[in-house]
């Protein structure tokens, strides 16, 4: 039996708008393992999220999606929007980036974290209060018996984010996407939300984590990959990755973490409608040759992979 749960292959999505097609995704392919952290990090607007949404078919109505998706071998891109509200926030949930806009203001949250509970276990509503109870303890949302019953509005924005992954998590699921978990919270507040996914992914849970925070991507991963401009650009496993990134964006990416000098990429993101010639961050590289005007080859180095023309 395979240990992939989730496969991703040739997965490409556009967006037609007034000014242009935006090239959101282009190519994207990586896989999962069962119980695995994987990291899809890289700078804001690079098409992470958009590539979160196409996994579990939650695109833009006018989004243009090609290639294919697989869950623990059951390809789910071909899958109707019917079959696919059985899978989702049963077989693989996803934790959107703000807890405030993704939660109904108007719902108590209590009667949220249950939904998934009710809607995929066939729990009864007692069942599921029980449950839910036990959940919000479990993240530490005290006390439970009160807390089930109050609304968003009243919780913290730390407490809201708990409630959030107690929702996530409610089902059982084999894996979470979780977008930009800690994008605007201070430092507390992602050592917080570090270890309650250090929590779930303890008891088995995999999870694909987007977000250009590096140092959460590195507190959490067993594996990293690197996305700029809408392509995957390296793969590698956490500690190879951190120790001697090869592409020639990763080591700029890095480079410009606090803890390695705070250095700026040269030049700015390109355009996602107007996206350069070959390879899509030859205009800032450094080592760009006149092999980089072409698409660059995807090469695997010691399980490890780059688009490179370096080491084609």
């Amino acid at each position: 039996m395979s240990d992939v749960l989730l496969k991703v292959s040739g997965v490409s999505v556009s967006i037609p708008t007034g000014q242009g097609t935006v090239r959101a995704v282009d190519d994207a392919a990586f896989s999962i393992k069962k119980h695995e952290v994987f990291s899809l990090i890289g700078e804001s607007g690079s098409g992470k999220s958009i590539l979160g949404q196409a996994i579990i078919k939650l695109l833009p109505p006018n989004a243009v999606f090609s290639g294919k998706v697989e869950l623990d071998g059951r390809e789910i891109s071909a899958l109707s929007e019917k079959e696919m509200q059985k899978i989702r926030g049963k077989t693989v949930a996803s934790i959107a980036q703000n807890p405030y806009l993704a939660m109904n203001p108007g719902l108590r949250v209590g009667t949220q974290v249950a939904e998934p509970m009710r809607a995929h276990l066939g729990l009864g509503k007692e069942d599921a209060k029980d449950r839910t109870r036990g959940a919000l303890k479990y993240f530490d949302i005290l006390p439970p018996e009160v807390r089930e019953r109050e609304y968003p509005f009243q919780y913290s924005g730390g407490m809201l984010q708990r409630a959030m992954v107690a929702m996530g998590t409610a089902a059982d699921p084999e894996l979470i996407i979780a977008d930009e978990p800690t994008k605007g919270v201070d430092v507390l507040k992602r050592r917080n939300i570090a270890a309650i996914f250090q929590k779930v992914a303890s008891e088995g849970c995999a999870f694909l984590l987007i977000t250009h925070d590096v140092g959460f991507a590195r507190a959490m991963s067993d594996r990293i990959a690197v996305n700029y401009c809408g392509q995957i650009l390296e793969i590698a496993g956490k500690d190879e990755f951190f120790k001697e990134p090869l592409h020639p964006y990763s080591k700029a990416l890095l480079d410009a973490v606090p803890e390695r000098g705070m250095h700026p990429i040269p030049g700015s993101s390109p355009s996602m409608i107007d996206v350069p010639e070959g390879c899509r961050f030859h205009p800032r590289c450094p080592h760009k040759t006149k092999s980089c005007l072409s698409d660059p080859p995807v090469v695997e180095i010691d399980g490890r992979y780059v688009r490179c023309w370096l080491y084609a």
